[in-house]
């Protein structure tokens, strides 16, 4: 990669962030509105859409594309997939999206933590004690006493360990097959089972709704877009850093839009989860630029 492709990729990633904050921030409203059921289910319609459009693009054809070997693994990644986005989803609603980001902030320690186990990956002293210090700075957010030492605060903890596991399976997936047949998998399994789980809490939506829907969906797209082409011209260890910034961007939207309280403890949290994470991005190896 050259340092053009990388600049090209943080702006990038700093698109496809905002993208998700504005997601997260429309999934709150309709999810508090009806359910975190329907609203998944419709956002899952339109992500069906955009990645069956992309398989028939594809130059070796769409069957060839998709073809897998390992149906058993891509339904286990859908299932995870789609129980994480309706646990954070749901957070969203009940504790805020302050909250829910600032503990989903630790998923990219869960990820360097299972690496090991799962992919066979080596995880040095240095990368266990940020993953150490990341955890501690969860225990920061939920002091004891505090609002949000609550059992509702599973859910974004666990909403982060499934996407962690979620992560994990997916570059064992990638390792024999490419990344779209993943990402493919993902959401044609993934809808096929919240429509069934969705349909039946359906409920009636305004036309207003309807169209704040019909938004969320194309952001949801626009997002996942955005991603793939920065990963697609910028390397990983260089753009990753930056996907933390979602988190500075949700506590402006819950802030001003949603009128939620930046706690002091809150921050201090966040900020020790994000440095953590930060770490375990630098003690990754390098790769060289083409």
């Amino acid at each position: 990669m050259t340092a053009q492709d990388n600049r090209a990729g943080i702006w990038l990633m700093i698109g496809a962030v905002a993208s998700f904050t504005v997601q997260d921030g429309l999934s709150r409203h309709l999810a508090g509105e009806y359910t975190v059921w329907q609203t998944i289910m419709i956002r899952y319609w339109f992500f069906a859409a955009f990645v069956l459009m992309l398989a028939w693009r594809q130059p070796q054809g769409m069957r060839a594309a998709v073809a897998t070997a390992r149906p058993g693994l891509h339904l286990a990644r859908a299932t995870l997939h789609i129980a994480e986005i309706c646990a954070i989803v749901a957070s969203f609603t009940l504790i805020g999206l302050i909250n829910t980001h600032a503990m989903f902030a630790v998923c990219p320690l869960m990820i360097a933590a299972l690496s090991g186990p799962v992919l066979g990956e080596r995880v040095g002293l240095a990368r266990w004690l940020a993953i150490g210090a990341g955890f501690c700075g969860i225990l920061i957010i939920l002091r004891p006493g505090s609002d949000l030492f609550t059992p509702l605060a599973v859910l974004p903890l666990a909403s982060a360990a499934l996407f962690a596991l979620y992560s994990v399976l997916t570059r064992l997936a990638t390792r024999a097959e490419a990344s779209f047949v993943a990402f493919f998998w993902s959401g044609i399994l993934g809808c096929a089972m919240m429509t069934v789980i969705g349909i039946w809490f359906w409920e009636p939506m305004p036309a207003a709704d309807w169209g704040l829907t019909v938004i969320n969906g194309l952001v949801a797209i626009m997002s996942n877009w955005l991603l793939i082409r920065c990963y697609t011209r910028a390397e990983a260890n260089v753009v990753q850093p930056f996907a933390y910034l979602q988190l500075v961007f949700v506590m402006m939207m819950g802030a001003s839009v949603f009128g939620e309280r930046l706690d002091p403890a809150v921050l201090i949290g966040a900020a020790v989860v994000v440095g953590a994470g930060l770490v375990t991005l630098l003690r990754l190896p390098a790769h060289k630029e083409a």
